[in-house]
Order: C-alpha cells, then structure tokens, then sequence
C-alpha cells in the first residue's frame, strides 16, 4: 500500500548534514543473513558498487559546483557530497573484512573503478561547452541512480523480513542508516539535473542509460560474489526466480516492485518526494546506534 504523501514542509526543512559513524565489523558472519547466501550476497553487492560509485559522485557534483546559481541548492549538494564521502568509506570497511573471510572482492572492483574512473570520469581536451555538457549528462544519470538508491533505502526501513530473518544487527544499522540518508537527500541530484537543465528528455536519458547499466553490474556482482564465496564452492547459482522467491519473504526487494518504481521516474510529474518518507528517515536516523553515537562523539 501506497504511503499518503508528507508534507512538504517535512523535506523542505532538511538541512543535510554528514553523521560520521563507525561500525564494527569484527563479529559479523560471512553469511550475515543466516542461511541465505544468496540474499546474503544479493544486498552485498552495494559494498562492491558503491565505495567507488559514491567517490564518484562526490568528484563529479565537486565540477558541477560552480555551475550553480541558487544558493539553496548549492548548500544542500554540499550536504549531499559530504554524506557520500561517508557511505564509500562505510561500505569500504565491509570490503575488507570479506577479505579477511577469504571472500576477495578485488577482481571485481576493480573493474568498476575502472568504469567509475575511465569511461565514466572526467574526459580531457573539452572545450568548455563540452565539458559543461559532459558534467550535465553524468549529472542526469546519477538522478536515475538516485531514485534507486531511494527506492532501496526505502526498502531497507521497511523490510521487517531482515528481522524475522536474524540478519546481524550491525549490517542491519549500516543498510537503514544509508537507507535514511538516502531518503533523506533523494531530491538532491534530481533538483541539481533540473537547475542545469529542465528539459524531460535529459531526465529519459539519464534513466535509458543508468538503469540497464545498474542492472548489468548488479547481476554481475551477485553472480561474482557467489562463485567467489570459499564456503559455498561453487553450489549456489543465482537465477531471477530464486530473487523472486527470496523477494516474498522479505529478504530481497521484489524485481517487480523496483520496475514499477523506474516506470514512476519517466511520469511528466515526477519527484523524487513522491518515494519514501523524508519524517520516517529522521525518526530511525534518531534511533539508529551508528548515527547515535556519532552524534555523541562530535559534541
């Protein structure tokens, strides 16, 4: 069911602020959902995507800063690279502890530093028309990928099945405290596409683009982190009916749900307000024990 829609005055009032939590990861099972390798893996790949992804992120809104001329906007796009460089760092740490479980993720990342780096970085000998349009069109595919970076922080707030499940606590705090700031700060790309360019076609762009390609990395990943999993010698295959089946129990956000949610983007009308609630991001970033005792420490 649909949530109502909050007040706007609830989003509007944000001011996006980094929270520099620690988690420690000295406990955590390799399997940390137990007995569910492959849901396990499925939500372990954002720890191989997005250390590099969200540097990226953070170098490319960095060039797109003096293109901004309301001054709102600038402060929370600040917010934004802030709370970002934050989440790389988290999810870098769970890298390295999967190493130290004999599960080594760095084939496979390196791989996406060199699409984050090469392909999709910077590109020298632009005039400064191109370059402008070259920082828009990145611009305009990190909205689309912000809209599932929402869609799963939402998801990650309201998946009682990771509890049912026993999932470890620890990584459970980690995904709801991303998940929140995530919905927290979901309207920031998509406001600073818009400011550099209005127009609707940018906006299809952006998605035709970033969501197969989301997608493809994403399967990839599952698939990598389940060959490479020293426990599991090779037995476990992903397949799209398994995520389906593992979806229903809530363990997994529904392939379904995620497609009806990348239809929405494209609707002339769209928002990013309109996904997820801004007032319940705040209510577990009160409660969650990282976000807590960050707060603690920096007063």
């Amino acid at each position: 069911m649909p949530r109502a829609t909050e007040p706007t005055s609830v989003h509007d009032s944000l001011v996006l602020e980094p929270r520099d939590v620690r988690f420690d990861w000295s406990r955590l099972p390799l399997h940390w959902i137990p007995d569910e390798p492959m849901a396990t893996h499925t939500i372990n790949v954002l720890h191989l995507l997005l250390p590099e992804g969200e540097r990226w992120f953070v170098r490319l809104f960095k060039e797109a800063l003096p293109m901004i001329t309301d001054e709102q906007l600038r402060e929370e796009v600040l917010g934004f690279i802030g709370q970002e460089a934050i989440h790389a760092e988290a999810h870098q740490e769970v890298l390295e502890h999967l190493l130290a479980q004999g599960l080594d993720p760095r084939p496979y990342v390196r791989q996406t530093s060199w699409l984050f780096q090469r392909v999709l970085g910077d590109k020298p000998n632009l005039t400064p028309a191109q370059r402008r349009e070259h920082i828009i069109e990145r611009v305009a595919s990190v909205a689309a990928v912000e809209h599932f970076t929402a869609f799963l922080g939402d998801w990650a707030l309201n998946s009682p099945g990771l509890d049912r499940a026993k999932a470890d606590p620890t990584m459970l705090d980690l995904l709801r405290w991303h998940g929140a700031e995530e919905v927290e700060h979901r309207s920031v790309a998509y406001d600073l596409m818009v400011h550099l360019d209005p127009g609707y076609l940018r906006r299809v762009r952006g998605m035709a683009v970033a969501g197969p390609l989301l997608v493809h990395l994403w399967v990839r990943g599952v698939r990598f982190l389940l060959a490479a999993d020293p426990t599991l010698e090779g037995r476990v295959k992903p397949t799209w009916r398994e995520a389906q089946l593992i979806g229903r129990r809530g363990l997994l956000p529904q392939p379904g749900r995620m497609a009806r949610s990348a239809a929405r983007y494209f609707r002339p009308g769209y928002h990013p307000t309109q996904e997820g609630s801004s007032s319940q991001a705040l209510s577990y970033l009160a409660t969650s024990p990282a976000a807590r005792a960050a707060t603690t420490t920096s007063h």
